[in-house]
């Protein structure tokens, strides 16, 4: 069956390709392959300004770019994120993309009570983070806390379930293999998953 994918590269610098979009390029280049239909939110390239209320969060005019990237999301059937790790969070960028995404009446209303209140149901996502620590050390020690508050504040609570992960440590330490990374993402993405 074919899916419709969008790829939200959260890689804030446009400046240079970095793994990110190395990792997003095998991705689509699999889904392609195999016949799905892609579209992609490049967040480097976008002006997104900072909330700075939850009024302007709830009522602020959503703008041009914004609105274009919820059309994207609303016709998709499965999202996948791609960022790096910064200071144990996403990028600024892509928090602030999130913020400006997820309003009322698109992601969520708020009528329907807290656990029933997501409006983006019926979609999947997988959330790609890479990372220079090893991942098995973020999964246990740090306990992946900005990736849960990905997956449970913001993608399950807009209703995108299930919300799969791959998280790639020891990003440009000696000896990583990013081309077995970039055929597992090509894989992923012939399955859209």
């Amino acid at each position: 069956m074919m899916s419709k994918i969008v790829i939200v590269q959260g890689h804030p610098d446009a400046s240079e390709q970095h793994f990110c979009h190395a990792l997003a390029d095998a991705y689509a280049t699999g889904a392609e392959a195999a016949g799905h239909h892609l579209a992609r939110i490049e967040l480097s390239r976008m002006d997104i300004p900072f909330l700075t209320s939850q009024k302007e969060q709830e009522e602020g005019v959503v703008l041009p770019a914004i609105a274009e990237a919820q059309a994207l999301i609303r016709a998709a059937d499965h999202l996948v994120i791609v960022y790096p790790l910064w200071l144990g969070e996403m990028p600024a960028l892509l928090k602030a993309f999130f913020e400006q995404m997820a309003r009322p009446g698109f992601a969520y209303s708020h009528g329907k009570g807290p656990f029933k209140n997501g409006l983006l149901t019926g979609k999947s996502a997988r959330v790609v983070v890479t990372m220079g620590m090893p991942a098995f050390l973020y999964r246990l020690y740090y306990g992946s806390h900005s990736l849960k508050a990905l997956k449970i504040g913001i993608l399950r609570f807009v209703g995108i379930r299930p919300v799969r992960d791959t998280l790639i440590g020891m990003v440009g330490a000696k000896g990583f293999d990013g081309e077995k990374w970039l055929k597992e993402m090509e894989r992923l993405g012939r399955a859209a998953r």
